[in-house]
């Protein structure tokens, strides 16, 4: 949105597992509805499991009950895939981080059987685009940014992967956030199903002097879940093609870079 835009929007910083500073903001700003995405992700907490488990879940509840005390009617939290580990024995990788999603899917639940406190958890599968740039599945975004800049980089997985544009996933929560509620859904938000190694080939063809391998195993997630169910709950929002998407990210890095905005990649 450049900095200027950004700049100019009401900005405030708190400790999402504060639960009084969180019900404070909610009633000083006379907050209706509520998009919750703070989390720490994979390796952070593999890392510091308790840490992930204050900021995880403990975040969570402390955002429904913020909403469970102002009546708000329209809640919509991230999940994610990673939630689907769980029973474990399928085909997705079992996290800490995924034991904790697990958790806010269910707690999501009882504060609508018990308090009624409406609300809609999206699971993203593997998100894209500019500033995706933490977590075990941002690589194809990190190859993406090398493009830009010119930079050899490996992707260091491949075959079949679900590429879910930031701008589809926007949209997608901003659509369940639309409306009022009337009971606790979870969603898988899916993306299109294609090779990393399809990808890569999208951006080499973009940028022909584009750098990008991939080698390894795939990724331990299920690439293409059904979203259908997801499309028919909410408004219509936009469907992003792996091409449109790639394009559209490669097109901010590069603007970036011209404005001296991108200096190196991610550690």
């Amino acid at each position: 949105m450049g900095v200027s835009d950004a700049d100019a929007l009401d900005w405030v910083a708190l400790d999402v597992t504060d639960g009084a500073a969180v019900e404070q903001l909610v009633n000083d700003r006379k907050v209706q509805s509520i998009v919750h995405l703070a989390g720490l992700q994979v390796p952070f907490c593999a890392a510091n499991p308790a840490m992930g488990a204050r900021v995880n879940v403990e975040g969570t509840i402390n955002i429904l009950q913020a909403a469970r005390s102002a009546g708000i009617k329209r809640t919509v939290f991230a999940s994610s895939v990673a939630a689907l580990g769980f029973p474990v024995g399928g085909a997705n990788k079992e996290t800490l981080y995924g034991a904790y999603k697990v958790a806010n899917e269910q707690t999501a639940y009882v504060y609508w059987k018990d308090w009624k406190v409406p609300s809609v958890c999206l699971r993203p599968n593997v998100v894209y685009g500019v500033a995706r740039d933490q977590g075990m599945t941002s690589k194809s975004t990190i190859a993406i940014q090398a493009a830009a800049l010119g930079l050899p980089y490996d992707v260091p997985f491949t075959g079949p992967y679900s590429w879910l544009y930031a701008g589809e996933a926007a949209s997608a929560f901003i659509a369940s956030v639309s409306q009022d509620g009337d009971g606790a859904y979870c969603f898988n938000l899916n993306g299109r199903c294609e090779k990393v190694e399809t990808g890569l080939s999208i951006l080499k063809g973009i940028d022909s002097t584009a750098q990008v391998t991939a080698s390894g195993t795939p990724i331990p997630f299920d690439p293409n879940l059904d979203e259908a169910p997801l499309r028919a709950h909410v408004p219509e929002y936009p469907t992003i093609t792996v091409e449109e998407g790639i394009r559209a990210t490669y097109k901010a890095f590069k603007a970036l870079r011209e404005e001296g905005r991108l200096d190196s990649l991610p550690g």
